[in-house]
This record gives C-alpha cells, sequence and structure tokens, in this order.
C-alpha cells in the first residue's frame, strides 16, 4: 500500500486533447472527486492555451521531463495513442508519481507486468481508466443475472460490435499505434462480459481475424493500410465453469443490429443495449417477453475511489492486476489468430 496523499491530491494530464476533449474531461472528474488540477503535458501549443483557459493557473508543460521535474503533481492520467501508455507510465511511476492510463493499459501482457513492477517498485498505483465499469446497463445486468439470476445459469455471451464501414483515417486505425480492433471498444466489451462471471477464470483464448479487406478501397485507405487494424477480429474465451465468452468487433459485417450483447442461459435470453434491456423466457408453452429501460450510469465513482483509496486506504476497484486480465485476453487472441490455434491463460 503507498503512502497516503494528503487531501487534496495534486493531479494532472498527460495529453489534453484531440480525441473527444478527454484532458478537460479527466480534470473535471478529478475536481469532482476533490482533486486539485495541477498540471497539464501536451505537444500542441493550442491545446495548452485552451487548458490554460479552462482551468487559469494551471501549470503548462510540452514535455513529461519538464513536468517530472518542476510540478508537484501527485496523480497523472495518461491521454495518448494506446502504444504509449506503458512507456509513459512507467516513466511517471519511476518519478514516485502515481498513474491511471485511459484504457487499454497497454497493448501486451509484457507492458503490463512491467508496469505493475514500476508501481510496486516505487510505492504508487497504476490504475487504468475503466470507466464503464459502472455503466447503468452493466450494473443492471450484474443485478439481474447475477443476483437475481434471471436466466437461470449463463452457458454462452455473445457480443458484437461494428457494422461495415470503412475505418477512419486516425490513429485508431493504425495498429501500431492502436493496437489492432480489438483494443479499443473492446476492452469495455470484455469487462462487461468478465462483471457476469465474477468467480470464473478464463482456461484458454482462440482468436481470428481478416485483414485486408479494405485496403486501395479508397486513396484515404492508402494512407493508414500498411499497418491497417483488422478487418474483423473475433475473440473466444473458454472459462473453467464452461461458459464461452463470443467477442466480434468488426468494420465489414453489416448486421441489422451492429452493437449486440446477448447472455444465453438455461432458463432464458437476456439482451442489453446502453438504454433498454431485454429478457425471453418460457412458462410453460407461452413464451414471455419483459423489458425495461437501464437507470444513469455512474462514471465519476472511478476518479472518487482513486481519491478514497490514496488519501483514506479504501480497497481500489480497478486494480492493475484486474486491468491486465483484459489485455491478457487480447493479446492472446491476436497470437492465436496467427498461430492458428488456441492458448492457454497465464493470467486467467
Amino acid at each position: 500500500m503507498p503512502k497516503l496523499l494528503t487531501s487534496p491530491i495534486k493531479c494532472g494530464v498527460i495529453g489534453y486533447g484531440g480525441s473527444f476533449n478527454m484532458g478537460r474531461g479527466h480534470l473535471d472528474e478529478m475536481k469532482l472527486a476533490g482533486m486539485l488540477p495541477t498540471a497539464v503535458c501536451e505537444l500542441d501549443s493550442t491545446r495548452l492555451e485552451q487548458a490554460s483557459r479552462d482551468f487559469p493557473g494551471i501549470g503548462l508543460f510540452n514535455s513529461v521531463e519538464t513536468m517530472l521535474a518542476e510540478s508537484a503533481v501527485e496523480l497523472l492520467a495518461i491521454i495518448t495513442p494506446h502504444n504509449t501508455h506503458a512507456p509513459l507510465a512507467i516513466q511517471c511511476l519511476n518519478a514516485g508519481r502515481n498513474v491511471v492510463s485511459e484504457k487499454p493499459m497497454a497493448i501486451t501482457t509484457r507492458q503490463c507486468d512491467d508496469m505493475i513492477a514500476a508501481a510496486e517498485r516505487n510505492d504508487v498505483i497504476v490504475s487504468v481508466y475503466a470507466n464503464r465499469h459502472w455503466d447503468g446497463h452493466i450494473i443492471q445486468a450484474v443485478d439481474h443475472l447475477v443476483k437475481q439470476r434471471l436466466v437461470g445459469e449463463i452457458v454462452r455471451i455473445n457480443i458484437h460490435w461494428g457494422g461495415r464501414a470503412m475505418p477512419r483515417d486516425w490513429w485508431r486505425s493504425d495498429r501500431s499505434m492502436s493496437g489492432g480492433i480489438l483494443y479499443d471498444w473492446g476492452v469495455h466489451l470484455l469487462e462487461y462480459a468478465l462483471q457476469l462471471l465474477p468467480s470464473a477464470k478464463c482456461v484458454e483464448v482462440t482468436g481470428f481475424a481478416k485483414e485486408g479487406y479494405w485496403v486501395g478501397k479508397s486513396p484515404a485507405a492508402k494512407q493508414w493500410h500498411p499497418n491497417a487494424n483488422e478487418d474483423d477480429a473475433r475473440l473466444i474465451a473458454r472459462m473453467d465453469s464452461g461458459v464461452a465468452i463470443d467477442l466480434t468487433v468488426t468494420q465489414i459485417d453489416d448486421v441489422a443490429k451492429p452493437h449486440a450483447f446477448e447472455v444465453i442461459g438455461t432458463d432464458g435470453h437476456y439482451s442489453m443495449t446502453f438504454n433498454t434491456w431485454t429478457r425471453t423466457y418460457n412458462d410453460g408453452p407461452k413464451k414471455i417477453i419483459e423489458s425495461g429501460p437501464q437507470p444513469p450510469g455512474e462514471p465519476m465513482k472511478l476518479y472518487q475511489n482513486v481519491s478514497d483509496h490514496l488519501t483514506r486506504g479504501e480497497r481500489l476497484v480497478i486494480k492493475p492486476e484486474y486491468a491486465r486480465r483484459m489485455i491478457h485476453f487480447i493479446d492472446l487472441a491476436g497470437q492465436s489468430a496467427k498461430a492458428n490455434r488456441s492458448l492457454a491463460t497465464t493470467y486467467r
């Protein structure tokens, strides 16, 4: 357990920008959790200027080295492309700073191991911004399926994410930076499934991938295709309970319901979206269909929990070992697709 900090925690971000204005979003959530926005590190000067307008008086830095040398910041959120999460986190951890990495934690299992080792070596924490752990629909599903067992014993979880569209021309479509098509939303989707199987352990992972469909389909594709994400990737996780998690993320499957999360149980079928849930089961010869709205999510709990952990010693919910598990499964799926065989898990 790291040495407790005094409230308010001095917090900051590495990366203020471009995508979805996430730097300001992280600092706003940290502030709501009682932290003090202290530092912004960003290469783009226009984004630093925006940060100074959003948080007057905040420390502005254009290099991580300078920020670590000159700022008293105690907790840093890393909001940069996926392939930079591990090296930036380790740099900050080695400087004695606590870290929350945007998801995914990293791209490889080894990188996650190195991040955890650096945190332990320097008596600080590393966690992951798994804010969707508190999405309303998964909180409701846990109540319905784990606590109330509305579909009996879970047999299979099917997840389909995507549709048919050429990927955008940005870093998230570049496998050397993103890790691959499974890493961005796949981390959230896999965690949803694992939240419904709290005691199950994964025995093996099988991966499948289709590549190269969009290459040359348009001039824009040629800008990124040498390192393009897979067009379609599938991860099947075999759990020790016999349950199968079947996750597909795709850019070429044009289905009627591109985003589908379904749970098949011994006593019925359950599906959910962000807004609604549906349960289908039989009462004798009669088919019953129930549905309802989803409750609101509670994403603010993440930084509140981090703050409470660092200042009061409360249990950290998103432990690095927990976040590593999702990366390990996705990492193995990529290796499995190349090897054309199932691979046993190390972190189950």
